[in-house]
């Protein structure tokens, strides 16, 4: 990912700490060194034209995520790609009914660049709309600074979707329903 787009906070890596003494991915109070990271993922979620049902129950779910401190979101982005394939980019700021994502807004570190969102649009079809999410695993940092501080390097990861898990324990189900 490249340099963040215009806008927004680009301070250090933050995370708050409440009275409790609990982390959350929420704020930009309390600094963090580069060390303290956690792994940061992205996703594209695409919807097709014509099968879009906005209901807000997604951004329900990942502001949920964000104040269990479980993720933070470091870049959300909202891209329309038109029927001539040119692509519209639209942050946060740009959108007219952010609800409960509005807290959020200036917090996020926007870590994608042009190229980025050109790279990304590239994988939707014509017509669709898709959000694009960057966020750190805060659940993970304790465990990554570790293998970190041990001398560890991520030499692999991968996801693996849920359509695969499924088809293949539907196929383990149907073997085993052969009796091989």
């Amino acid at each position: 990912m490249g340099a963040g787009h215009a806008g927004g906070d680009e301070g250090g890596w933050v995370q708050d700490v409440d009275a409790g003494g609990s982390k959350k991915g929420a704020s930009m109070t309390e600094e963090r060194s580069l060390d303290d990271l956690g792994p940061v993922d992205y996703l594209i979620v695409e919807f097709p034209a014509g099968a879009q049902n906005f209901t807000g129950e997604g951004a329900d779910e990942l502001l949920r995520l964000h104040d269990a401190g479980i993720i933070r979101i470091m870049d959300i982005l909202i891209l329309l790609k038109n029927e001539d394939g040119s692509v519209d980019a639209q942050e946060l700021s740009d959108l007219p009914e952010l609800g409960e994502l509005r807290r959020i807004e200036g917090q996020l570190a926007q870590t994608l660049a042009e190229e980025d969102v050109e790279n990304l649009a590239a994988a939707m079809d014509p017509g669709s709309v898709a959000g694009v999410l960057v966020y750190e695993n805060v659940w993970a940092a304790p465990f990554a600074s570790a293998m970190r501080r041990a001398g560890g390097q991520l030499i692999a990861n991968g996801r693996i979707p849920i359509q695969a898990i499924i088809a293949a324990v539907e196929a383990d189900a149907e073997l085993e329903a052969q009796g091989v």
